[in-house]
């Protein structure tokens, strides 16, 4: 008889190695990457230099936008990036700067100048068929140098039973992002709005004017940055200022 032959581990798959060192450990799963800081919030509600009584002044929290995502995606978030991927060809890494999955949702963040490609093949392509295009809406982070504007366009399949959402950013100095209305006709008064609100330019809308604001109004109201404005306010007897008047607490 060998010695091997006494060697209770021969023959267990689980050993791939001398008996002494036991089974091969698992490989450790990649930490996630950390998510992307572009600022630091003071206090919770208001504005600075407004008078806060919540009692939450002095709370510091950072701004954060979450990182891209690594394979696998999980769900049908995968079939999505495979297809797109396919369709795209050798467009794809020009066209997608990166994919997020955030909260059991899919953004496809995608650079501005090649938005009407993607969309046009999510519309199109049998494998995704987003017939649906809900609208648009603007964000506004102020503290993101280059990319302080984003349009947002949340997807739906109506084939498929699924959603997705773009993104697109643009720089406040240059607030031009292509229209999407020739592929999805629906965003009309949406681009209309997001550029009263947001200042963001919709270039080749067939008539990209103000919905809500006078046309001679100077600003966009929804940016962080603008003032808040306000009117005076009487609850018996008492009168309250409007934010920019307010006294300061801190």
């Amino acid at each position: 008889m060998k010695p091997d032959d006494l060697d209770p581990t021969r023959g267990d798959p689980a050993h791939t190695g001398p008996a002494h060192l036991g089974p091969e450990p698992p490989t450790p799963e990649p930490d996630p990457p950390d998510p992307e800081v572009i600022g630091v919030r003071h206090g919770l509600f208001g504005t600075p230099g407004t008078g806060d009584t919540s009692g939450y002044g002095g709370l510091v929290q950072p701004i954060t936008l979450p990182p891209s995502s690594t394979r696998p995606y999980g769900g049908y978030f995968d079939e999505i990036a495979d297809a797109l991927e396919r369709e795209l060809a050798d467009r794809y890494d020009a066209a997608v700067e990166k994919i997020v999955i955030f909260r059991d949702e899919m953004t496809i963040h995608v650079r501005r100048d090649h938005l009407p490609t993607v969309a046009l093949t999510l519309r199109n392509c049998p494998d995704l068929r987003f017939e649906l295009c809900l609208g648009v809406n603007g964000v506004h982070y102020p503290g993101d140098p280059g990319r302080e504007l984003h349009a947002v366009y949340p997807l739906a399949s109506l084939t498929h039973y699924r959603r997705v959402r773009l993104e697109v950013s643009a720089p406040d100095a240059d607030p031009h992002i292509p229209s999407i209305c020739d592929i999805y006709p629906t965003n009309d008064w949406h681009e209309r709005e997001t550029y009263d609100f947001f200042g963001i330019v919709f270039d080749g809308h067939r008539s990209l004017t103000r919905i809500e604001m006078p046309d001679d109004w100077e600003g966009h109201p929804q940016r962080k940055d603008y003032p808040l404005g306000g009117v005076p306010v009487e609850y018996k007897g008492t009168r309250v200022d409007p934010p920019d008047r307010r006294r300061s607490y801190s």
